[in-house]
Order: C-alpha cells, then sequence, then structure tokens
C-alpha cells in the first residue's frame, strides 16, 4: 500500500458509514467506491474492511449498511465552493463545487445531483 491509500480506504469507509440507504446493489456501493478510488484491488481491500468492521453486511450481489445513526449533515458537512471543476462522479464540468467534509478528510467536487446520489439521498 502506498502512503496515500490508508487515507483513502478511510474516507472511503466514512462515505460507506454515512450513506443513508439501507441496502444497495453491489455496483451501486463500487459506484460510490469509485468516487475515492477507481483501483480494484483498493476497492476490495475498502469492502473487506467495511465489512470487518461491522458498516456494511454483504449477500451476494446485494450490501445491507448497518446503520449507527451517522448520516451527512448537508448544513454542516456539505461546503459548496465556485470554481471551474469536473463532477468526481460522472466528469460532467461544473461551477459550483459540493464537497463533503469527514473527520478524515474531504470528497469531492460533486455536481448538485451526484452529491445526492453519491450520499444515497436519490
Amino acid at each position: 500500500m502506498t502512503e496515500r491509500e490508508p487515507a483513502r480506504v478511510e474516507l472511503a469507509l466514512e462515505l460507506l458509514a454515512h450513506l443513508e440507504a439501507d441496502e444497495l446493489s453491489l455496483a451501486e456501493v463500487v459506484d460510490r467506491i469509485e468516487t475515492v478510488t477507481t483501483d480494484p484491488t483498493l476497492t476490495r481491500d475498502i469492502l473487506d474492511t467495511a465489512e470487518m468492521r461491522g458498516i456494511i453486511e454483504r449477500d451476494g450481489a446485494n450490501v445491507r449498511h448497518r446503520r449507527g445513526g451517522t448520516f451527512v449533515r448537508f448544513e454542516s458537512q456539505v461546503v459548496q465552493r465556485e470554481g471551474d471543476f469536473s463532477c468526481r462522479r460522472c466528469g460532467t464540468s461544473i461551477s459550483t463545487g459540493h464537497f463533503v467534509k469527514f473527520e478524515s478528510g474531504e470528497l469531492g467536487p460533486f455536481g448538485s445531483s451526484c452529491i445526492r446520489k453519491v450520499l444515497g439521498r436519490e
């Protein structure tokens, strides 16, 4: 693991811990993880670690979120910045970037619809 990978793993784990959907397909969970890394080995490590820590339960092609009362508070944890950005999820050019502040770091930028999708609000 490179020096940056543990930080990316923690950021992805925090994202998974804050998802608002109770159950997602494995593909949907991987879609969220890909906002942090597209490395398939690291993605597997993140899924395995999330399961070991009790953040998720995997059942074939479905992933259940083990709720711990955590969710992203849009008012305090999502920051908007003006600039010239590319959405981290879909790649679209955006002028307002939405960034999620977690304890382990910041994730973004995302467009207004992708931020909701990533957090499980859509």
